[in-house]
């Protein structure tokens, strides 16, 4: 093999086993006039999870796992990383009858 070929042919094979990584996604839910929407939402391990809270009094999105515990003032919002997979039922600690599910996938 002539040494031009080897280098090309190197160069081919380090390009073919290159892994590219998937994009993260995020992955928006709302909690407006006491509720969760969407009640069941899935993500992959990597996503961030976007609670956007439109009430005018504070909320939480908490996992009964203890995954994440996120505090939700008024009109604002708050993120998590999804860390690992499964699925986790949260809630609001203020407004315990708001609950939902997240299906993680790996």
């Amino acid at each position: 093999m002539m040494p031009g070929r080897v280098c090309s042919t190197a160069i081919a094979v380090v390009f073919a086993t290159m892994v590219v990584p998937a994009c993260a996604a995020t992955i928006q839910i709302t909690m407006e006039n006491l509720e969760i929407s969407p009640n069941d939402a899935s993500a992959k391990v990597g996503d961030t999870v976007e609670w956007i809270n439109k009430d005018v009094f504070a909320h939480t999105a908490t996992a009964g796992s203890g995954d994440f515990d996120v505090n939700l003032p008024a009109k604002k919002s708050g993120t998590t990383v999804v860390k690992k997979a499964g699925t986790v039922e949260y809630y609001c600690r203020f407004h315990p009858n708001m609950k939902a599910t997240l299906k993680v996938v790996p």
